[in-house]
């Protein structure tokens, strides 16, 4: 009796020592997650925001992710400076150049050029190539950039000494912004391989993403029209565009989207709802693989002959609706191989005014091409040099897409003229 009563009796404080044990444990964990820093806490969100939202969590698993986080608080992170280190070598590993931490100048400056009508800068946007090379994708029409002679295609190789290399995109694209009247250096190697040295003042530039003219010879009339970024409010300055060009009584469009390296997504797939009737516009894939086609409504802004400039500075939401005016037979394409960014970003706020872009999703042009990495092959490919100055009368481009754009109209002249004398016919 006396044997089985101590047994008992020593089961149960076994009992409650396991009892205090975890719960002293649990008590410690919380502790320690209530213990973490504000700059720690920072980090942790940021981490949390890319785990939710990154489009490919098989690569979570190749660089151990969760390990990461775990490596990274354990770090002494205590000032702002501190965290924003931390997510940058944090999300190093995951090798996206496009998911990356925005520090407070450059998300101010990102949302600008997304919402705003001008930014402070060099004018250059930038891309990285199978290198991890930083490349001028564009330069912007008016910015120093573009007044210094550099070119898509030119590789951006030190911004004031320091090897871009070393800085990364992001970075890289941060210390060319700036405020109105300051010098950065840069050293560019072109596409020749001529290596320079540039110092340029950094400025504000007029983004002035939509501009118009209309285009007139003997006998046809038409519209030239070109989009230099997807912004906010370019769906509605193209809608006023092509009502000013249908009162000015245009039979085709040219549409210029040459140097255009993208924007907001949803201001392309805007776009091409006013070119298209109950067409598919793209397919996107996100991080479970589910496809979600986007169909544009019945309505359309302009619905006449249509020819489309791109180059290889044509890309992400410019591609987007390059690709549909190509895949649905709307648009003849006409230029170069388009640039190739095949992944969409998504723009979080993360405190602090700072944020982060997630790749969150991939997209397919209607036919089912990826062309992250490819680009869009045009029908008719330009071998003559591109203009320094688009849609002047020196741009051989424009040139070439107004002479096939006539001889659409012609094909219409003779096909109406045909039916009007069938229906004749059939009166008498």
């Amino acid at each position: 009796m006396d044997s089985s009563f101590n047994k008992l009796l020593t089961f149960k404080k076994w009992i409650i020592v396991l009892m205090i044990f975890v719960l002293s444990s649990n008590f410690l964990c919380i502790q320690r997650v209530y213990a973490l820093s504000d700059a720690k806490e920072f980090v942790l969100n940021a981490w949390t925001l890319v785990n939710e939202g990154f489009y490919d969590p098989g690569k979570f698993d190749e660089v151990q992710w969760k390990r990461i986080r775990q490596q990274t608080l354990q770090k002494q992170i205590e000032t702002s400076e501190d965290a924003y280190s931390a997510i940058e070598d944090m999300l190093r590993p995951l090798d996206d150049p496009y998911t990356r931490f925005l520090r407070p100048k450059d998300y101010e400056l990102l949302k600008a050029s997304n919402f705003g009508s001008e930014i402070n800068g060099v004018g250059l946007q930038l891309g990285e190539d199978e290198n991890n090379k930083i490349k001028v994708i564009s330069t912007l029409a008016g910015s120093p950039a573009e007044d210094a002679g550099i070119l898509s295609g030119d590789f951006v190789n030190k911004v004031d000494g320091i090897s871009s290399e070393e800085l990364g995109l992001a970075n890289t694209a941060s210390k060319l912004r700036g405020e109105t009247g300051t010098k950065v250096l840069v050293e560019v190697t072109s596409s020749s391989g001529e290596i320079k040295e540039i110092d340029l003042e950094r400025r504000s530039v007029d983004l002035r993403p939509v501009r118009t003219k209309r285009l007139r010879d003997d006998s046809h009339t038409i519209g030239y029209l070109r989009i230099t970024q997807f912004s906010e409010s370019v769906p509605k300055k193209i809608e006023e565009a092509l009502q000013d060009l249908k009162d000015k009584e245009v039979e085709g469009i040219i549409l210029d989207l040459r140097n255009n390296s993208g924007g907001l997504v949803s201001s392309g797939i805007a776009v091409a709802d006013s070119f298209l009737s109950e067409k598919p516009i793209v397919e996107t894939r996100d991080r479970n693989g589910i496809k979600d086609a986007i169909i544009s409504q019945k309505e359309t802004s302009f619905d006449g002959p249509m020819v489309t400039l791109v180059n290889n500075a044509t890309a992400s939401a410019s591609e987007i609706l390059a690709g549909s005016l190509q895949d649905n037979g709307r648009s003849i394409l006409m230029g170069e191989q388009t640039y190739g960014k095949g992944l969409i970003q998504s723009l979080k706020s993360l405190g602090e005014e700072s944020g982060l872009a997630i790749t969150v999703a991939s997209y397919l042009t209607p036919k089912g091409n990826n062309i992250q990495g490819k680009g869009i092959t045009p029908e008719k490919l330009l071998d003559i040099p591109d203009a320094i100055e688009y849609g002047n009368a020196e741009d051989k481009w424009v040139r070439n897409a107004e002479i096939f754009l006539e001889s659409l109209l012609e094909k219409n002249d003779i096909s109406n003229t045909d039916n009007n004398l069938f229906q004749e016919n059939l009166e008498s």
